[in-house]
């Protein structure tokens, strides 16, 4: 471990916690990962770490198993105060460790499809807890690719990642326009399914067995008219008085129904 640090204002940790605000993520190339478990799947998935910082009095198994991984990989690590790693870590959810990385690149050329590959479509979705459920049901669900579409918050948002449980760093995630996703799924001839409250077909009739795309618009403004020429429209049935699940909710749905159509594997 490198020198300790004992201040909230100790200009490294300052420049960290700047992190949280998505300007500096865009300006410095860089992002902030909140927890020994994101942590490790970070590194597990290729991000390229720069330093660390670690809560000196909350070091347990799962703290001490990233730190392990972070030394085996030569970052420095910064042992700190708690009364000033409270400055830099994520609400009261903090496990110890934060890690500074830099900022994945991810388009659609990165992705690799299997044969009738199972994606999923997040067109403009505004909350970052959501984005980041979903990201951890597509993991969940075994989904082979998702593409974040328009995106109206950064993939990277500290509440994403942190609600992805890590899932946010699966190599299988791009970013894209809505226009360059419709074509790229247009062009390896995939079936496109997009969620509709006015559809007939409900959701456990439609054909998830063959390669096909999910596609789950944002709360406020659903999806891009764009979708209605080439998607499908499945619906949720809603037997209450609400018309809509929150979207995180209905991407579970529609998800695991797709899985249990696929089995497991």
């Amino acid at each position: 471990m490198s020198l300790r640090i004992t201040s909230r204002h100790n200009p490294r940790l300052k420049q960290a916690a700047q992190l949280r605000d998505s300007r500096h993520r865009r300006a410095t190339g860089q992002l902030l990962v909140d927890g020994a478990r994101e942590t490790l799947r970070a590194l597990t998935a290729g991000v390229t770490p720069i330093e660390a910082f670690v809560d000196e009095a909350s070091i347990g198994e799962r703290t001490a198993a990233a730190l392990a991984e972070l030394e085996r990989r030569g970052v420095t690590v910064f042992p700190v105060a708690s009364d000033a790693f409270a400055k830099l870590a994520y609400g009261d959810r903090a496990d110890g460790v934060v890690l500074v990385a830099e900022h994945p690149v991810r388009g659609l050329a990165d992705l690799t499809l299997p044969p009738a590959p199972l994606i999923a479509v997040i067109e403009a979705v505004e909350k970052p807890g959501n984005l980041g459920a979903i990201l951890r049901t597509a993991d969940g669900a075994g989904v082979d690719a998702v593409i974040v579409a328009d995106p109206r918050v950064d993939l990277f948002n500290p509440n994403a990642i942190r609600s992805s449980v890590g899932a946010v760093f699966r190599k299988e995630i791009a970013i894209a326009t809505a226009a360059e996703a419709r074509q790229w799924l247009q062009d390896r001839r995939l079936a496109l399914f997009a969620t509709r409250p006015e559809a007939t077909i409900t959701y456990s009739d439609a054909d998830f067995t063959q390669g096909c795309a999910i596609v789950l618009g944002s709360e406020a403004y659903g999806l891009s008219p764009e979708w209605d020429a080439i998607a499908t429209g499945v619906s949720l049935p809603m037997l209450g008085v609400a018309d809509s699940l929150n979207v995180s909710a209905a991407a579970a749905v529609l998800l695991y129904e797709a899985r249990r159509q696929r089995g497991t594997r």
